[in-house]
């Protein structure tokens, strides 16, 4: 039985985050993540939404001192590193903490995970962060990005045109995804970063 209610509700938690613009995934502050709250934390961050962690019963907490939100906050980072950029709201329905902070930051969330980055500028911080930080060369060879555009909103999606793909490591793409993030916000939104390579005769 406890099965059957677990699937149905998979299957309307699925329903709804296909259906959304911004997803609250609300948990309980006495409990933490449960492996339920992470698999469908998985599948919000897979589908590409705006995505916002409510944490409720906060107010339950005890001793804040040795529960902090700070101390919370990197138990969540350090269990799921994927929720790196999705933010906590520590709230409480019964006494309705910090309620009034839910809409502003789902309206926040929606702009950024719908915002457009013009080309000069996103090439300009793409080129500022490879000067700060050069890729590592790979069996003698170096990345070179020849240029980057915006593809798509919701979630933001950029193209990276390089010399070859395949010397770009999972780190250095961390890295040039974090320097989006300091330059332009996007609170509470996943980014994909698509690597292409560029043509021969198109790198002339």
């Amino acid at each position: 039985m406890e099965y059957g209610i677990e699937k149905f509700s998979v299957t309307r938690s699925l329903k709804a985050i296909r259906n959304s613009d911004v997803v609250l995934l609300m948990i309980d502050a006495t409990e933490g993540l449960t492996d339920q709250d992470k698999k469908i934390s998985q599948i919000i961050v897979e589908d590409g939404r705006a995505f916002i962690i409510l944490v409720n019963k906060w107010d339950a907490i005890e001793n804040k001192e040795t529960n902090s939100v700070n101390d919370f906050t990197k138990k969540i980072r350090k269990e799921c590193p994927f929720l790196d950029y999705v933010p906590l709201l520590f709230i409480s329905a019964k006494t309705k903490q910090r309620l009034s902070k839910i809409f502003p930051a789902v309206q926040e969330a929606y702009e950024f995970t719908n915002k457009r980055i013009a080309t000069n500028l996103l090439n300009k911080v793409i080129l500022e962060a490879l000067s700060l930080n050069p890729p590592p060369s790979q069996k003698g060879k170096r990345l070179r990005i020849y240029y980057s555009t915006q593809a798509s909103v919701a979630p933001p999606t950029f193209i990276l045109f390089v010399n070859n793909k395949d010397i770009l490591t999972q780190s250095y793409e961390r890295y040039l995804e974090n320097k989006l993030r300091e330059s332009f916000g996007f609170f509470g939104t996943p980014i994909r970063i698509v690597i292409r390579e560029k043509l021969k005769e198109e790198k002339k």
